[in-house]
């Protein structure tokens, strides 16, 4: 049983990359010259899903809000930043190399490779004689510059996060925003991979949407407001509030997470929370959420939502030297009217946070004390480094797991009357590529042409619209339910009032989950389809 419902989920999967491939979503990149594993172009269709997608997630996070802000940074930044930030030498996975097949795999990932030779057997199956695991770093290593030195060496960025660390002053203190707020920013990375595979979930170039939002600390929250507010069981804990600690802040953005998706077509059912358990996490990590899909090669991981705690702003004031701290007048205004008992407590615990930081990035005890406890008196005089709750997305994971759960096939008559197998893409509107097509019922009869180019003008400003007039108007149908296209509007003879003035004006609007056609005026389409667009 489970192994025919495997074999179902592959073909599902076959069929899909068949599908994109034809319709223009997804080629295999440089595939003239035989391909390069691990990275993947998109098509018309795909440009557009990538961007309805991108532009959904935009509004989510900035558009709709007052505390959430744009940055944009770019791709290469000083390599000073990702050995701050541990790339350089922790960003690394364990590989073994086969001496049999001169193969190289993730050591952690034997039991999942097919061996090269023998793909009946997995890697670790094989008698093939293998290395010791060792390190192997996944970051891309460029040169700036004329001369090929070590002192020009540059890294492609492994993930977007880092430069939002390091441009948080400039942004803070430009964008009239105070703690909490947020900084997003969506773009490329770029990652090493030993073995990229799941068609597009594990590239080597892939695009981020990343969220680092910035709050107190909570020993900050309970001085302004006497208490720090924590979670009284599971679900969305509503509109934030202002005492809130890192664990409202973290569920918060765990249930908005959640619900993005499901308004862009990926149903709860579809979804699962992981939380890391402690041996997981990293080591500054408080908590992390991975938001995994039912994929037909199984559940992965389309998010994480990681309470980062400070760790992030205090390595890149390490490194570089400038203070990453914040002024808070409530804070300040707040710790005089405390007891002494609770501003001891509260400065005790803030020295102990910051010393466990210290130590565990290796600073001398005797300078690690030093350092925390000047952190802790400069708390009480109102500065403190935020901490990061951090939601963080790959856009081509997501785009794989929309074409995942919109393929469908039922079963729809031809131009014969007879059933036969119809592919089509259920894609919530709201990401489909093109909105709504435009046919005129034939191209042979200039009137018709004439009027659905019109109405092809008209929608234009308001969607994507994509004019078709060539094969009977079935098979332009069908292209267009497996473009995953809501809507097909037909310009025929009573639109033209050849068949009575009553059907004037009007066309003829079909659905592409239901296959029903409804008569819609064209004075009356622009609205109609965009309230079902919506």
């Amino acid at each position: 049983m489970a192994q025919a419902a495997s074999q179902q989920q592959q073909q599902l999967m076959e069929k899909l990359v068949a599908l994109c491939k034809r319709r223009g979503f997804i080629f295999p990149s440089s595939e003239i010259y035989g391909g390069l594993n691990g990275f993947w172009d998109y098509g018309p269709l795909g440009t557009e899903l990538k961007r309805n997608l991108k532009e959904q997630w935009w509004l989510w996070m900035t558009r709709w809000r007052d505390d959430v802000v744009g940055l944009d940074a770019t791709i290469i930044m000083h390599p000073r930043i990702w050995e701050a930030s541990g790339h350089v030498s922790t960003f690394s996975d364990p590989m073994v190399d086969c001496k049999t097949c001169k193969g190289r795999f993730r050591a952690d990932q034997l039991h999942e490779i097919p061996c090269p030779r023998k793909p009946s057997k997995r890697v670790s199956e094989c008698e093939g004689e293998k290395t010791e695991p060792r390190p192997f770093n996944l970051m891309f290593k460029t040169i700036v510059g004329p001369i090929e030195s070590e002192e020009n060496v540059a890294y492609l960025r492994p993930e977007t996060a880092q430069a939002i660390f390091a441009q948080f002053k400039n942004v803070l203190e430009t964008s009239r925003q105070k703690i909490p707020f947020g900084i997003a920013q969506i773009g490329k990375a770029f990652r090493n991979e030993v073995t990229p595979r799941n068609y597009t979930f594990r590239s080597r170039e892939f695009e981020q949407m990343e969220l680092e939002f910035f709050i107190r600390p909570d020993e900050a929250v309970e001085a302004i407001y006497g208490e720090v507010a924590r979670p009284a069981g599971p679900g969305h804990p509503g509109p934030p509030q202002p005492n809130w600690g890192w664990q409202m802040w973290h569920q918060y953005w765990v249930e908005e997470r959640i619900r993005f998706y499901e308004s862009i077509g990926l149903p709860r059912a579809k979804l699962e929370e992981y939380w890391q358990k402690p041996e997981e996490l990293a080591h500054y990590a408080r908590a992390c959420v991975d938001i995994e899909f039912q994929f037909p090669f199984g559940t992965q991981e389309l998010e994480g939502i990681a309470a980062r705690s400070d760790f992030d702003l205090s390595q890149h004031q390490r490194y570089s030297g400038r203070p990453m701290t914040v002024f808070d007048e409530e804070l300040r205004t707040a710790w005089p009217k405390l007891e002494p008992s609770r501003q001891q407590r509260l400065q005790e615990r803030y020295y102990q946070h910051r010393l466990g930081y210290l130590t565990r990035m290796g600073e001398p005890r005797d300078k690690a004390e030093s350092l925390a406890r000047q952190d802790a008196d400069l708390l009480a005089k109102g500065y403190y480094i935020p901490h990061v709750i951090e939601p963080s997305a790959g856009v081509d994971r997501l785009a794989l797991a929309l074409l995942c759960q919109a393929y469908d096939e039922d079963q729809a008559p031809n131009e014969k009357g007879e059933l036969e197998t119809r592919v089509v893409l259920r894609l919530h509107p709201r990401i489909a590529p093109v909105k709504v097509a435009v046919f005129p019922l034939l191209k042979n009869r200039p009137a018709l042409v004439e009027k659905a180019l019109q109405i092809r003008d008209l929608l234009r400003p308001w969607m994507n619209v994509f004019y078709d007039d060539a094969g009977a108007i079935g098979r332009r149908y069908r292209r267009q339910d497996e473009a995953g296209t809501p809507f097909c509007v037909t310009v025929d003879f009573e639109t033209l009032g050849e068949k009575g003035p009553e059907l004037k004006d009007t066309v003829t609007v079909r659905d592409r989950d239901t296959m029903q056609q409804t008569r819609v005026p064209i004075a009356e389409l622009p609205s109609w389809l965009q309230e079902r667009l919506r």
